[in-house]
């Protein structure tokens, strides 16, 4: 089963866009591949990516009941 396609959309609010940039420093701590040209610092890269719209939050669509 291939999972279906998430829509991105961008943080509506002050407290949505910390935690999608909380989020995102956590993959880049992680290892995932920076977006953006900017700090070396995981956080403040995380800031700038999604200040930029490199990243955005992703709505989850729940399984369908059979």
């Amino acid at each position: 089963m291939s999972e279906p396609a998430r829509p991105a959309t961008p943080p509506k609010n002050s407290f949505e866009f910390v935690t999608v940039a909380s989020a995102r420093a956590r993959q880049l701590l992680e290892g995932c591949v920076p977006k953006v040209d900017g700090s070396p610092k995981p956080a403040r890269r995380a800031v700038e990516e999604v200040a930029k719209g490199a990243v955005s939050r992703t709505d989850r669509l729940e399984e369908p009941v059979e």
